[in-house]
């Protein structure tokens, strides 16, 4: 019983944190209860509390050249939803498992296995419309309004499987307990997957149209059902586990294809679109029909002028303006096969085996160079690099990585002059920025130190929930010399990724340093006013940092 009880506490803990009923800023009713239930603020704070504990369990996946290329397809299909103004926070899980899910806040996670499962990115982002409809429309909000009404029988129905398991006596106890709490949380499970079927045709007509305003093609939603079906039931080896995890909770199922299949062909008639429209079938085999001719991204790519201020008879190529896909996808899947393998030998023979198949394009060519860097072959992953940037010299992501394995290869004068000039191009890009730190860092002198510190300055003040970049800046102070700030920023990057009293417990030491002064003073004091708090009601429920406590 007491392997059990430590389970059943944190159950209770989880159930009672996320069903608190809300004590002010509620918000409006929006037909039911969940109106009433947790205000914006609330979920904020609950969001960026999983997702800091993500981060803690090491699940979340931190790249810069990712998160941005996440972030610019999920901010454009935000933009275009139904509720333009609701803020999100897209990540990346290293998970391969096939998934994604969203959360209060209008917190999406989307894990590396099913943009490597996908074929395009127009799939992806049909995934990810969906979720932000979840959102959107109230679904996650309402699911936890039902957690709630769920919370009392499930916990009653614990309490008595416990008790039961506690008067059998001996070894079977542990065990009847056991099975009481995992039948207690499939119940729970059920009931959430039972709820989220309910509302999924409402994500899928949503997510459809939120696609088509911006300027992906609707049609992928359903290709990617499709394509979710035939990998369960092929899925040679578990390659994407037992089960995708996106059909227990997403159930697909023909006719949901169809009807997704049947809203696209809707909406791209209503647009205009036309052309020969070629959906994916169950079975995997393309269906295609013809429509009648349009001028959007999927039809023709010209489109005559009304604006009053160009010339007349002006013909405009509405194909170079479409707003749909970033141009990425290719590099992000090739980087993200190299990122969430278990280890950089697993991903250098994971494209060795993808070689044997047939020859490499450039994406899986730069994914392979990265594998190789990451597996400490800098100078053949440079070699590499250096040809394709022949043919790309204005790839973001093909450059960095060059410049990268240059200086891990001792080519430190071009790799910088390298860094250099595209830092002058784009000095406030993030990913550029902690690259060069990051390589800065890695020479472990004062004089690279500082220059670390100049590189990421510029992004400081919109960075304080970035641990990321609190973790690379703590490092460039460090060997800068500026221990103060090199400790303020260890303690925030702490805090940002869950560990709140190891953040609090640094801030205490520094504090004690004679050497502070006024500014840097009223700066820690103020931080540790702000995390007391929270660090003060984990310790109430029992929670500790299992790290300080072995210290």
């Amino acid at each position: 019983m007491r392997r059990i009880a430590p389970l059943a506490i944190a159950v209770t803990l989880a159930l009672a944190s996320v069903c608190a009923p809300a004590q002010e800023n509620r918000l409006p009713d929006i037909g039911s209860s969940a109106g009433e239930l947790l205000s914006p603020t609330q979920q904020e704070e609950y969001g960026a509390m999983m997702l800091a504990q993500l981060r803690h369990y090491e699940y979340v996946l931190e790249d810069p050249l990712i998160d941005a290329w996440l972030s610019a397809m999920g901010s454009q299909l935000a933009a275009n939803s139904d509720r333009p103004t609701q803020p999100f926070t897209f990540f990346m899980m290293r998970e391969r498992q096939i998934n994604a899910f969203a959360t209060l806040g209008g917190y999406i996670g989307v894990n590396a296995g099913l943009v490597l499962a996908s074929e395009r990115e127009d799939e992806v982002a049909g995934v990810v419309a969906h979720e932000i409809a979840h959102v959107t429309q109230y679904h996650v909000l309402r699911g936890v309004e039902r957690a709630q009404r769920d919370q009392i029988p499930i916990l009653l129905a614990m309490l008595g499987a416990l008790a039961a398991a506690q008067a059998a006596g001996g070894n079977s106890a542990d065990d009847a307990a056991q099975a009481a709490m995992v039948g207690a949380m499939g119940l729970m499970q059920q009931r959430q997957i039972n709820y989220t079927r309910a509302n999924e045709s409402e994500a899928d007509r949503l997510g459809i149209q939120t696609l088509s305003r911006s300027d992906y093609d609707p049609v992928a939603m359903a290709d990617f059902f499709a394509t979710m079906q035939a990998k369960s039931r092929t899925n040679a080896a578990n390659y994407y586990g037992d089960f995708p995890d996106y059909l227990r909770t997403h159930p697909v199922t023909t006719t949901r294809i169809t009807e997704a299949k049947e809203r696209a062909r809707q909406i791209r008639l209503a647009n205009g679109n036309g052309g020969e429209v070629c959906v994916r079938s169950p079975d995997g085999d393309d269906e295609c029909r013809q429509e009648r001719p349009g001028n959007a991204r999927y039809g023709s790519a010209t489109t005559p002028s009304t604006n009053p201020l160009l010339p007349g008879g002006l013909v405009i190529d509405t194909h170079a303006l479409a707003g749909g896909g970033t141009g990425l996808y290719e590099m992000a899947r090739e980087r993200l096969r190299v990122l969430s393998a278990d280890t950089p030998t697993d991903a250098v023979r994971e494209y060795e085996q993808i070689a044997r198949t047939g020859e490499l394009d450039e994406a899986q060519r730069y994914g392979q160079a990265i594998a190789l860097l990451r597996n400490g072959k800098a100078h053949d992953a440079a070699d590499k690099l250096a040809a394709l940037h022949r043919a790309r010299p204005d790839d973001t992501w093909v450059t960095l990585g060059l410049a990268e394995a240059e200086s891990r290869s001792g080519q430190r004068e071009q790799a910088r002059d390298r860094f250099e000039a595209m830092l002058r191009r784009s000095p406030n890009d993030r990913a550029v920025a902690l690259t060069y730190a990051r390589a800065l860092a890695e020479y472990n002198t004062p004089e690279s130190g500082k220059r670390a510190q100049a590189v990421l300055r510029p992004l400081l003040s919109r960075s304080g929930g970035d641990p990321e970049f609190q973790q690379v800046f703590a490092r460039a102070c460090e060997i800068a010399g500026d221990p103060i700030r090199a400790g303020e920023a260890y303690a925030e990057a702490a805090y940002l990724n869950g560990r709140p009293e190891l953040a609090l417990t640094r801030l205490n030491l520094l504090k004690k340093r004679d050497d502070l002064d006024y500014y840097a003073r009223a700066r820690i004091e103020s931080r540790i006013a702000a995390i007391t708090p929270t660090v003060l009601e984990l310790r109430r429920q029992g929670i500790r940092d299992e790290d300080l406590r072995r210290d």
